[in-house]
């Protein structure tokens, strides 16, 4: 019924076959999964309470990913006290390095963390859910979900060597004179285009832009990365696409790796959610994270065109379907091309880090 419908929606669309091959398909997840857990061994002088704190006792998942010389840098939200309830825990931002893409070598330090100039965005719960790009002037640029315990505002941080950062505040700060700085916002995926090994931030029409959100992708763009101005649609943020009752994105549509620039148009890559009621896609269990993909107009990135109907990744693993989230999670979060294969990682069940991976 799904692949009827998809057929259908194509020739509505006038899409062709080309638009199909828009997809990055073929991946595989190697059994060395998960590649990161937690470790109680790491210790960190936390600025706020003076204390050593077990930074990654709880839970590694999340993370981002980068390559530069040769070397992949991954940015995974470590979780500290695993007594704490779901929500309940600080997150703080590590930074590990590898030469294969598969055996990473952890800092000892995380690189992002709650103190004392974030502490109205980012305490108690922490720094979550990092996506990282490279300006085309060398910086890198962090999006990052500031998470207070009450309002998760999706933030922005920037460096010139990926250890050093500087908080920015929430991406709309200063939108709108700040009319949406309290509006719930995570999960920036900033359009980027592929130069050798590297996804480097692309302009559209002479800004850059990025997708966000959970319930409904939203859209936004910028003259320098940091400070974004959100699509509207009246007195509420625009949403550019929804959600779909039947499908395995039925609840979420949460944007995943930095979006792409293809000869098809620009490639997003998200997370759905099942919904856990009646409009649930049958055939996989409710609350389930699976990842899709997603094509926008390349001359207007708020112009959706098309998406898959079935995900390309699900939970399957044992550890996919246990630990903090036990509904079953592949949450992807970062993309990157690395001696000719994809390599892309994501959260598992909240706990783990894990890799799938494609030919080039």
């Amino acid at each position: 019924m799904k692949k009827y419908l998809l057929l259908s929606l194509l020739v509505l669309l006038g899409c062709s076959k080309k638009e199909e091959s828009a997809w990055l398909t073929g991946f595989e997840k190697p059994e060395f999964n998960p590649i990161m857990k937690a470790d109680g061994q790491y210790q960190f002088q936390d600025p706020l309470s003076d204390s050593l704190v077990a930074w990654q006792k709880a839970d590694v998942f999340n993370p981002a990913a980068v390559v530069r010389n040769d070397t992949v840098f991954m940015f995974f939200r470590a979780e500290d006290n695993p007594k704490a309830y779901l929500g309940g825990r600080t997150s703080r931002i590590g930074l590990a390095w590898s030469t294969d893409g598969m055996n990473f070598n952890k800092f000892e330090q995380p690189v992002l963390y709650p103190d004392s100039t974030s502490l109205q965005w980012d305490y108690p719960g922490g720094c979550e859910d990092p996506r990282v790009v490279k300006r085309a002037d060398g910086t890198y640029i962090m999006t990052y979900t500031s998470w207070n315990q009450d309002v998760a505002r999706l933030s922005i941080a920037s460096s010139k060597d990926l250890k050093n950062w500087t908080k920015h505040g929430p991406a709309l700060l200063n939108a709108f004179d700040g009319k949406f700085v309290n509006t719930w916002s995570k999960s920036g995926s900033i359009v980027t285009e592929r130069k050798g090994d590297e996804l480097i931030a692309a302009k559209v029409n002479g800004k850059y832009w990025m997708y966000f959100g959970e319930r409904g992708v939203n859209l936004a763009s910028s003259d320098d990365l940091i400070n974004w101005t959100p699509m509207t649609d009246g007195d509420e943020l625009a949403i550019v696409m929804q959600t779909r009752a039947g499908y395995f994105d039925s609840f979420l549509t949460e944007p995943g790796p930095p979006a792409l620039l293809t000869e098809q148009g620009i490639l997003l890559i998200y997370n759905g959610k099942n919904d856990e009621g009646d409009i649930a896609d049958p055939d996989i269990a409710k609350g389930t994270y699976c990842g899709g993909q997603a094509l926008f107009d390349l001359k207007d990135p708020s112009k959706f065109i098309t998406r898959m109907d079935e995900p390309f990744i699900c939970p399957t693993l044992p550890h996919e379907t246990t630990g903090q989230y036990a509904a079953g999670t592949t949450f992807l979060e970062a993309l990157v091309p690395f001696k000719g294969k994809w390599f892309m990682y994501y959260g598992t069940a909240d706990s783990f880090v894990g890799v799938t991976v494609a030919e080039q």
